[in-house]
């Protein structure tokens, strides 16, 4: 059962956040988000608070996350967790397979040439296809996704999300990223706290759930989390609070 109104935070926990969605609003195009002051220094105080145990685990790339957080380097799982910087600032990649990569990128682009709305986004390990300013397009794109499996193998995976489809490669996710960080310090001991949106963080909700934690789910749906915030002002909120 998801109830409302998670518990307060504590400068104990260790805190995971989900990016777009969760910390900021969506917006038509990845590069359109807007990440405000208010928030840097809420991200800030928190790792302040919390000795560094403080982390984002996003499907954007790191560098992406730290375009938008140019003052900060805090520990990020980027791509579903394909690269993740640690506490220490150390960056480990997943391999890819770089010719099936490129070969689907080019199916990928040449496909949606002339569909206005639709956006290819190479993240460098994983592909999106980004169907929010053409809704219309969803069963396209998610059908061209599915189409290109025979041509990466079982390597990949399709990753559903809210008008994004994405091809990655499998064996991580925001759940192993979340087990991954509670091995090392400063995260190690504490009670793992995970906040997100999306179908991607279903995973991570169930590695909280299973490390005895907090799960936290923003806006409506069907969730494995076990409380639930109403939308992003609700989690700067509580977050603040």
């Amino acid at each position: 059962m998801t109830r409302r109104r998670p518990p307060a935070p504590q400068r104990e926990w260790a805190y995971f956040f989900d990016l777009d969605g969760t910390l900021v609003d969506f917006a038509d195009t990845p590069a359109g988000v807007h990440v405000s002051e208010d928030l840097c220094r809420s991200l800030e105080r928190l790792y302040r608070d919390t000795g560094g145990a403080v982390a984002l685990m996003s499907g954007r790339a790191v560098a992406e996350i730290d375009r938008l957080f140019p003052h900060a380097r805090l520990p990020v799982a980027g791509q579903y967790g394909l690269e993740r910087r640690g506490a220490g600032g150390t960056i480990t990649r997943h391999a890819v397979p770089a010719r099936r990569f490129e070969r689907v990128r080019l199916r990928l682009a040449n496909a949606v040439n002339g569909k206005a709305g639709l956006l290819l986004e190479n993240k460098g390990l994983s592909l999106a296809l980004h169907y929010r300013r053409a809704p219309r397009l969803a069963a396209y794109a998610h059908r061209l996704a599915r189409s290109m499996l025979p041509v990466v193998g079982r390597q990949f995976c399709i990753q559903r999300g809210k008008y994004v489809v994405e091809m990655r490669p499998a064996g991580k996710d925001k759940g192993v990223g979340i087990r991954e960080f509670m091995k090392e310090e400063p995260f190690r001991g504490r009670t793992a706290i995970f906040v997100g949106d999306d179908a991607s963080d279903e995973v991570g909700f169930a590695a909280v759930n299973g490390l005895g934690g907090h799960s936290i789910k923003v806006g409506p749906g069907r969730t494995v989390a076990r409380w639930r915030l109403p939308n992003v002002t609700a989690v700067r909120g509580w977050l603040d609070s």
